[in-house]
């Protein structure tokens, strides 16, 4: 069950990552994978500057803020 809720967030931090980085166009699933990976370095950035993630809207914020860095990255490798 808290791998089912994981990956809802996941899906939930992605898509709204793809509408703060304009990067909607992508499809659902590529911002659902964006969305868990990014929870993924949010949550290891977090730790490292000492955020954690407090229930399920710090690690909502971490994971958007971890896809959108991973947008921004992939954007940069691309050019």
């Amino acid at each position: 069950m808290h791998l089912l809720i994981e990956i809802l967030l996941g899906a939930l931090a992605g898509s709204l990552a793809g509408k703060i980085m304009d990067s909607s166009k992508k499809g659902f699933l590529v911002n659902m994978v964006l969305g868990i990976l990014g929870g993924f370095v949010g949550g290891i950035i977090g730790g490292l500057l000492g955020l954690g993630a407090n229930g399920w809207l710090g690690g909502l914020v971490l994971s958007v803020a971890g896809a959108c860095l991973l947008i921004f990255i992939y954007r940069k490798l691309k050019n």
